[in-house]
């Protein structure tokens, strides 16, 4: 993942060479240009992620905390991409959380 993030200007300017539709998970790729992003939400993670630490301080044993999924996930299209590659998304748009003109 930190090699996908760190690379992904890079990443998405070799598949817009190749006209490939880049997708990914994480929103920053679909910012860098890629087609579009669908994956947890990260803030959501990361403030779930906080409440186990406080459980855990306030002497929760790991152990017995449950293993959670994701709840949120986030769409983004990046519309500036869909025009370039000439690609059909008008079924996804309404479902958009965020879309990149």
């Amino acid at each position: 993942d930190s090699i996908q993030m760190n690379r992904r200007t890079e990443i998405v300017e070799r598949a817009m060479s190749h006209r490939i539709p880049a997708i990914s998970e994480y929103r920053e790729i679909a910012l860098a240009g890629a087609l579009l992003s669908y994956g947890p939400s990260r803030e959501d993670c990361w403030r779930r992620a906080a409440s186990y630490v406080a459980r855990i301080l306030h002497g929760a044993n790991p152990g017995d905390l449950p293993v959670e999924q994701p709840s949120k996930y986030n769409l983004v299209i990046n519309l500036r991409t869909v025009r370039a590659l000439g690609v059909d998304v008008s079924p996804l748009l309404f479902r958009a959380d965020e879309v990149i003109e």
